[in-house]
């Protein structure tokens, strides 16, 4: 048992050294005692293993003018650690590769159908990166592991997507099966959270103590973040307000059950109501034909708005944020909305006396969100298990 702590404890040391110098870099052994109360005799220990294991290398420090010899500063190697990013969602898969920083190496992406199986959609992500690695020149050796996000209940600890109404997914068991297919280690979680980590560590959220992200595209929902950790909840299904019920008489959802609050906003729904009186076939040729001045348009899209506002205040109201982050789909693509919905936040669903009290702001990843955030935590994954 004295050995098995002593293990640990030296894993969660050399974990705490590593995401100080990530953080912080360039930064020197001295700081880094200081900071975690480590002897310098550790410190410099563990550096000594990342040195080796080709993680970090050191750099110098100038003298100012006054001072004696320059001093030692340590500094990850951006390309050490490679972990691959997947972007799940209902019509269309992303996939990255990114470096230590969160940077995207390269990327690509492939379409799904609505209904297409997991089987067959797994088969495509693991040739698609069989293709990049091959295509970008990715030193295969650096790969450390494969984070997928996806939009749906999931089981983290083993991997396996326990739900997603977006993809009509049960108890698929995808690490499991993506390591069968690929050899890297997978993780997955679910995509709103992985993106409010990605904005929390380079994003809009970055030295927020409560951001509250929310995300409207295919479905709505949100992730909370609390002093730099996502709040899970009991069965990691925290934030799934799009599931929320609004009007128990209203539209049915996919979940099967009526006037979910996402009936209102998501783009499935939005078309499912404009075909009712016209042919649409994507979201574009809604918001055109609101442009165009067409009442029946500019009504869809005006609720969704309101809807959206009414989300912000009822997120607000229940959890207090610093910061509210608006991302998906629906905001990447039409960005002009941003304002509309700001403005009705203010002028009639904020209540009076949180005005002042948070700040709303917009997704400065965007369409690369997810795959960072979910390509951070197979590094993190990697990390502590080594």
């Amino acid at each position: 048992m004295k050995k098995h702590d002593q293990d640990f404890m030296k894993r969660q040391n050399r974990l705490t050294v590593f995401q100080i110098i990530k953080n912080e870099q360039p930064v020197s052994r001295a700081s880094i005692a200081k900071q975690t109360g480590m002897s310098p005799t550790t410190v410099s220990r563990i550096v000594s293993e990342l040195m080796e294991e080709g993680y970090v290398h050191e750099t110098e420090e100038q003298a100012s003018a006054g001072r004696g010899r320059k001093s030692s500063l340590i500094q990850l190697l951006d390309t050490a650690v490679i972990s691959i990013g997947v972007e799940l969602d209902r019509y269309q898969v992303n996939i990255g590769f990114i470096d230590v920083q969160g940077n995207v190496m390269c990327s690509g992406s492939f379409p799904r159908t609505s209904d297409e199986a997991a089987e067959a959609t797994l088969l495509r992500i693991a040739e698609t990166i069989n293709g990049l690695i091959r295509d970008c020149d990715i030193d295969s050796k650096r790969i450390v592991g494969i984070g997928v996000g996806l939009p749906g209940i999931i089981d983290v600890a083993v991997g396996v997507v326990n739900f997603s109404v977006q993809l009509g997914w049960k108890n698929v068991r995808l690490a499991e099966r993506l390591k069968e297919l690929t050899g890297f280690h997978a993780i997955v979680d679910n995509e709103l959270k992985v993106k409010a980590l990605a904005e929390q560590l380079k994003g809009s959220a970055f030295g927020s103590n409560r951001t509250v992200l929310l995300g409207f595209g295919n479905g709505v929902g949100s992730a909370l973040i609390l002093q730099g950790e996502i709040y899970r909840g009991v069965t990691n299904s925290a934030g799934e307000i799009g599931h929320t019920t609004v009007d128990p008489e209203g539209m049915m959802c996919d979940c099967g059950k009526a006037g979910c609050l996402q009936t209102y906003i998501n783009i499935p729904s939005l078309l499912s109501e404009a075909n009712k009186i016209k042919p649409v076939r994507t979201i574009e040729e809604l918001f055109e034909e609101r442009r165009n001045g067409t009442r029946w348009a500019s009504y869809l899209i005006d609720r969704a708005l309101a809807y959206m506002a009414i989300t912000i205040n009822n997120v607000v109201s229940m959890y207090n944020p610093d910061s509210v982050i608006l991302s998906g789909e629906i905001l990447d693509k039409f960005p002009e909305v941003y304002e509309e919905i700001t403005s009705l936040c203010y002028s009639k669903y904020i209540w009076e006396p949180l005005h002042d009290s948070f700040t709303i702001v917009r997704s400065k990843l965007h369409e690369h969100g997810v795959i960072i955030g979910s390509g951070l935590i197979a590094q993190d994954r990697y990390f502590q298990l080594n």
